[in-house]
């Protein structure tokens, strides 16, 4: 397993639709591994393939972090995933990402989803999510259809939290 560097918006990469992964291989198994190594360093609770520069369907999560007394951690791999289900009922909540630091915003998603993937282990997996496990699986799924959560945002706060990463990027070049 090795952390690998997280791709940071603007970047055109993050902007794309990623193709389905035809295969559980060796090369997906160690992408895993290391999207999940990556997600728990930086910390967060969601990493999308492509956030990593691998143009795949493929996403981590584990919303278990600790924060409810026995509460062990729960890492998935998603490959292939797909919403087959959507509740009407709407949650509210304070979105980040991973590529877009320091940068934060109410955005609102279906409560409850139902979502099918395959496995590392190459089986099909069906599962019911709520509360912040519904929204990061949401927020991880836009990633591999090319979707930030601050295209949920107006165009102004959107541009807004653009220029600001663009100086983020500029001021992080200068230090390296």
């Amino acid at each position: 397993m090795s952390l690998r560097p997280i791709i940071l918006h603007p970047d055109p990469r993050l902007k794309k639709v990623c193709p389905q992964v035809p295969a559980v291989t060796d090369e997906i198994r160690r992408l895993a591994e290391d999207m999940l190594e990556t997600m728990y360093d930086a910390p967060g609770v969601g990493l999308a393939a492509p956030q990593l520069g691998e143009m795949k369907r493929l996403f981590v999560m584990d919303c278990a972090r600790g924060e409810v007394e026995g509460e062990k951690p729960r890492p998935m791999v998603l490959i292939n995933p797909e919403i087959i289900w959507q509740s009407a009922e709407t949650s509210t909540y304070e979105e980040g990402c991973l590529s877009i630091p320091e940068q934060y915003a109410d955005i609102t998603r279906p409560s409850r989803v139902r979502m099918r993937w395959l496995g590392l282990d190459g089986q099909t997996h069906e599962e019911d999510f709520t509360g912040l496990w519904a929204t990061c699986a949401q927020h991880e799924l836009d990633h591999l259809n090319g979707k930030l959560f601050i295209d949920y945002l107006g165009p102004m706060r959107r541009q807004l939290i653009t220029r600001k990463m663009l100086k983020f990027k500029r001021e992080r070049a200068k230090q390296v």
